[in-house]
């Protein structure tokens, strides 16, 4: 990889940081948000669902649109949206209007295939996977950073000083401060995507101006295509489970740890810690050693045994040392569950890296952003209604359900990644959907 193309990745991380960051900044602020207008928690589950449904209608349309006309000016058009959208939530008087900003927020959200496109244009096939493992890191970095920013800007003295500083006509409070922050942090990255960010493919008269299928017609083209059909469904179930079980994370160790927001609060920061060095230091070494397709079988299983595992944490611990004479909190149930936690987020990082980086071997040059656009559509679908089903299991059949099924789930997508299309070690291709090796 020469120095431009690493230049260019270290910028496109940067800009994909400091998105991420203005993301995961407004999160823990929005249900109380949403309360002091007085939404419930259907509003709560609603505010999240409409943004994972934009973004699922806008990622294949903008990753179309960056094969069409380039990676940089759609980065640059979405985090211009991003910045709109967190500064009109910021000055939301209204239930109705922290929804407009939801909306607009997730239909620019779906920037993160152009991102992965531009990585994939940039980078050789054999280090596009470490490569897009650095691009989940700086997810992963972002949402380590952004609570605890959100955390300090909705102290009182430090919303009362920023308050006395800025004019009157700026509404400041622990709702607004952090969303004019998060909006800052889009604008630094659209500004750092304007100045230093160069195009990652060149572009002709004939790839802007070809003749090309309509939007609609170039999905169904992709969805029948059989080098992408099985990645679509695994990106799906892979999204469906793991975000199911994110939301319904919480409550399980608020009911069964009793653990309190602050606790849960650093279980999500440990989680957080951990992709970043899943993504950011594992991913590389290892597919430099395995093939995409192994490493998507053993993270899809590690996945799934971690997930089906959380419920049982607490039986589990009797198999770990007490601690608590070391360090009191430091319970067996609490190793365990740490443990757990561990092999979950290993299984999680490693799948999610060598999934993209199949799609990006499966689809051609010029088809790269469509390509991560349809795959992020299908995670975006399922983390619509992933979390609504997963909480109504475990309101109505108990704690363990959405975690066994979230991890019978994955197992299907061990027996996709067996039967794609990518050539095995061999050197013989794998027919890319299971229907097909019947």
């Amino acid at each position: 990889m020469s120095g431009a193309q690493r230049r260019a990745l270290a910028i496109v991380f940067g800009v994909v940081f400091l998105d991420l960051l203005g993301f995961s900044i407004v999160i823990p602020i929005l249900p109380f948000y949403a309360r002091a207008f007085g939404g419930d928690e259907l509003a709560i589950g609603a505010l999240a669902a409409v943004y994972s449904l934009m973004q699922f209608v806008s990622a294949p349309y903008l990753g179309s649109l960056s094969d069409r006309y380039g990676r940089r000016p759609i980065l640059v058009l979405s985090l211009c949206g991003s910045v709109v959208a967190w500064t009109i939530f910021g000055l939301a008087g209204s239930l109705a209007v922290l929804f407009l900003s939801r909306g607009l927020a997730g239909a620019m959200g779906g920037n993160i295939a152009t991102a992965q496109a531009y990585v994939a244009d940039v980078t050789p096939p054999e280090e596009r996977a470490k490569a897009l493992g650095f691009l989940g890191a700086a997810f992963g970095l972002g949402f380590i950073v952004g609570p605890g920013v959100s955390a300090g800007l909705t102290l009182p003295g430090v919303v009362d000083t920023v308050d006395a500083v800025l004019p009157a006509v700026v509404p400041i409070d622990q709702f607004s401060l952090p969303a004019f922050a998060a909006a800052f942090a889009s604008l630094l990255a659209v500004v750092g995507a304007l100045a230093f960010l160069p195009e990652s493919r060149e572009l002709d008269d004939a790839t802007v101006a070809g003749d090309r299928p309509s939007q609609a017609a170039a999905l169904r083209e992709a969805l029948t295509d059989p080098g992408l059909r099985g990645l679509v469904v695994a990106f799906f179930l892979f999204s469906f489970a793991f975000s199911g079980v994110q939301v319904m994370f919480i409550p399980y160790v608020a009911d069964v740890y009793g653990y309190a927001e602050a606790q849960a609060a650093l279980l999500l920061t440990y989680i957080g810690v951990l992709a970043v060095v899943v993504q950011g230091g594992l991913i590389g070494p290892l597919t430099e050693r395995y093939s995409s397709t192994r490493l998507t079988v053993f993270g899809a299983g590690l996945l799934a045994v971690a997930l089906v595992a959380i419920p049982f944490t607490r039986e589990f611990g009797l198999l770990f040392p007490d601690l608590t004479g070391v360090a009191g909190f430091l319970t067996p149930a609490l190793l365990a569950l740490l443990f757990v936690l561990a092999l979950l987020s290993l299984g999680n990082g490693v799948l999610g890296v060598t999934l993209t980086a199949l799609v990006s071997g499966q689809a051609s040059a010029d088809r790269q952003g469509s390509a991560f656009g349809i795959t992020q559509g299908a995670g975006s679908l399922a983390r619509t209604v992933g979390p609504v089903l997963m909480g109504a299991l475990y309101a109505s059949v108990g704690f363990q359900s959405p975690f066994v099924l979230g991890g019978l789930l994955v197992l299907p997508v061990v027996a996709i990644a067996l039967y794609l299309r990518v050539g095995d070690e061999a050197g013989e291709p794998q027919p890319a959907d299971p229907a097909q090796a019947r």
